[in-house]
């Protein structure tokens, strides 16, 4: 078994992040001295809904999703996270319970910034605040999206918008071939807001249109430009 290796914090992709980017030698020297590392496997929890927000969430790799349960247990996926993304910091703002519960989709490895930490650079350091700012008022107005397209846009598009959604998240720049992507259907279903019945039929006639291909639970876009259309046709 291969040993864990925390990443180290001044050399790690996210130290030029939107947040981290504003910290200051001494601030990422207060961070990297108090953080914990962990790796999770497909599946695993990351932090749960309801319970007391400890910390920062930073991805180091991996895919994650950000999802809320119904009283029924029925989810819906709130937002997906990739590596150099940001978990956690509406409900430590807020001092209030973590709002809704971070599943790795693959396996992952994350580190956690304390809660007291977190504050003191918040407090000191004017360029983050900001910029947490920025963060929050994108995801609230995100937030204000995906809403009125639950409300109005028609289940097809809304699978298209969500294939569109995966590619814009998860793709690199250096991608030579078709992206592609592993998603259950029940997890697709999560993210469109319908029955698992009804998100599978949908891929099957992307599929058929030869605007997507699938194998097993993985999906390719072939063509991006043409599931952007389909998407925006209610926008």
């Amino acid at each position: 078994m291969t040993k864990f290796i925390a990443p180290e914090c001044l050399s790690c992709p996210s130290r030029n992040n939107q947040l981290l980017g504003c910290c200051h030698a001494d601030e990422m020297a207060l961070i990297a001295g108090s953080k914990w590392s962990q790796e999770y496997a497909k599946g695993e929890i990351i932090f749960r809904e309801g319970l007391t927000a400890t910390g920062l969430y930073c991805v180091h790799s991996g895919k994650i999703k950000v999802v809320k349960s119904s009283g029924e247990g029925k989810e819906q996926i709130v937002r997906l996270a990739k590596g150099g993304d940001m978990l956690g910091y509406h409900s430590l703002l807020a001092g209030l319970a973590y709002s809704a519960t971070a599943v790795a989709l693959e396996p992952c490895v994350v580190c956690h910034i304390p809660r007291a930490d977190f504050f003191r650079v918040w407090q000191s350091n004017l360029q983050f605040a900001a910029a947490l700012m920025q963060m929050m008022a994108k995801s609230l107005r995100d937030a204000e999206v995906r809403l009125l397209h639950l409300a109005y846009k028609p289940v097809r598009e809304r699978v298209a918008e969500a294939l569109v959604l995966l590619y814009h998240t998860f793709s690199t720049a250096d991608d030579t071939q078709p992206f592609a992507i592993s998603i259950a259907r029940d997890d697709l279903a999560a993210l469109v807001g319908t029955a698992k019945e009804t998100a599978t039929r949908l891929l099957s006639d992307l599929k058929d249109e030869g605007i997507i291909a699938t194998r097993g639970s993985q999906v390719t876009i072939l063509k991006i430009k043409d599931l952007t259309r389909i998407a925006s046709l209610y926008d």
